[in-house]
């Protein structure tokens, strides 16, 4: 304790000094905190996209189906399936999907539309697709009616009420064939899924598709992303995996997986060249700390101090120092991440374009991921640990009479 408190009072007998360095510490942990969460919430925003909206975080489909997704690798629907697969620990709910293309058409305009059939309130559990409806009202298990994209919509001039023509291949070859009235109109995030998907219910799309009790995939709403490779594991046990294949989040969506991958580095990269440069900051005020006490190591070694106990309170000097910029940088960076994890920030007008026609939506996200802050003070930690050799070998090999003559 006595060593802790000369530590303390030896930091402040130079204010300025210290506060520099500690300043610099707090800087470094700020911008450093802001960057990393600001990818690791574009990182999962991107994730939870792809992963609510299109696959789920887990799969289950047939064999061959990822390879080829045609309607002909659909499987039969089973009740002993669904009911193996809910019963799995980390399942909680088993969403079944008929997915296939179809043109859709109105009056002389024309796009292809990806067709999602879905049990409604299923889907909802997964991708809250509900609270995407902006115009009309949700689909019941029962309607013989679709919902659309609000872009497909735009391009097709469509709105509630109007009806839209469905032009596609069934199972097997079959004609598919129908027109739909509109029930209502959705608007999705991801620009390229706003422009041309549609959803209707999956007894309807099994007829449509002349698939009857057949699906192409089952999505499942899992309690926790991390625990996705274990529940891959346990369903693949209880299932047949000859027939049925069972693909996580990051098997479903390699592309995303290597170019977060990529990115990630790159911000690493960065953190790294801010950390140098701050890092020579820091060795040039540890420098100056040990030129300016000489003479007062020289005197403390005259009169009996053992140079490791000099060593160890130049280390608590150092530490302290490093906790208050550390705790001060975390300290001011929670409260702001805090504000703007509830509160993303969104882009508008030409800004807002000019990032959705590379497909991404126009938002800031960000983290609160505990590693983004203690993996900021291991980082300085490590840091103060290599600087701090420096004055430890100028004591080591200190003359006390020697550093009061040169003082």
């Amino acid at each position: 304790m006595m060593y802790i408190v000369l530590a303390w009072r030896n930091i402040w007998r130079n204010k300025r000094r210290s506060i520099i360095t500690i300043a610099s510490i707090t800087f470094a942990v700020f911008i450093a905190c802001v960057m990393r969460s600001m990818q690791l919430g574009s990182y999962e925003r991107m994730i939870s996209n792809a992963a609510q909206f299109f696959t789920g975080y887990i799969q289950v489909h047939e064999k061959g189906y990822w390879d080829d997704k045609t309607l002909d690798n659909s499987f039969e629907n089973s009740d002993v399936l669904i009911k193996t697969i809910d019963s799995t620990e980390g399942v909680k709910v088993a969403v079944p999907r008929l997915e296939s293309f179809a043109l859709a058409a109105y009056g002389t305009k024309t796009k292809g539309s990806l067709v999602m059939g879905i049990e409604p309130e299923k889907e909802d559990q997964l991708t809250k697709v509900k609270a995407k409806v902006i115009e009309g009202e949700y689909l019941t298990s029962d309607d013989q009616a679709v919902m659309i994209a609000e872009g497909l919509a735009e391009y097709l001039r469509l709105g509630v009420g109007d009806t839209i023509v469905l032009l596609g291949q069934g199972y097997h070859g079959a004609n598919a064939a129908a027109v739909y009235p509109i029930k209502g109109i959705m608007k999705f995030p991801v620009p390229e899924q706003n422009k041309q998907t549609v959803y209707m219910p999956l007894k309807q799309a099994q007829w449509f598709y002349a698939a009857d009790n057949r699906l192409t995939s089952i999505a499942l709403v899992i309690d926790k992303a991390k625990n996705t490779d274990k529940i891959v594991a346990d369903i693949s046990s209880r299932v047949d995996t000859d027939k049925l294949e069972v693909m996580g989040w990051r098997d479903l969506m390699p592309d995303l997986v290597q170019g977060i991958e990529v990115d990630n580095i790159s911000g690493k990269v960065m953190l790294w060249i801010l950390y140098a440069v701050i890092g020579f900051g820091m060795f040039g005020t540890f420098l100056m700390m040990t030129a300016e006490r000489m003479y007062e190591f020289g005197v403390m070694m005259s009169v009996g101090m053992k140079r490791r106990i000099m060593q160890f309170i130049i280390i608590l000097e150092m530490g302290l120092m490093s906790t208050l910029g550390v705790m001060a940088g975390v300290g001011i960076s929670l409260p702001i991440l805090a504000y703007y994890y509830h509160n993303p920030i969104y882009f508008s007008g030409a800004s807002a374009e000019a990032i959705e026609t590379f497909g991404m939506e126009a938002a800031y996200f960000f983290s609160l991921e505990p590693s983004l802050f203690y993996n900021q003070a291991w980082v300085i930690f490590l840091m103060v640990a290599i600087l701090g050799f420096y004055p430890l070998y100028v004591i080591h090999r200190l003359k006390p009479v020697e550093a009061m003559r040169e003082a």
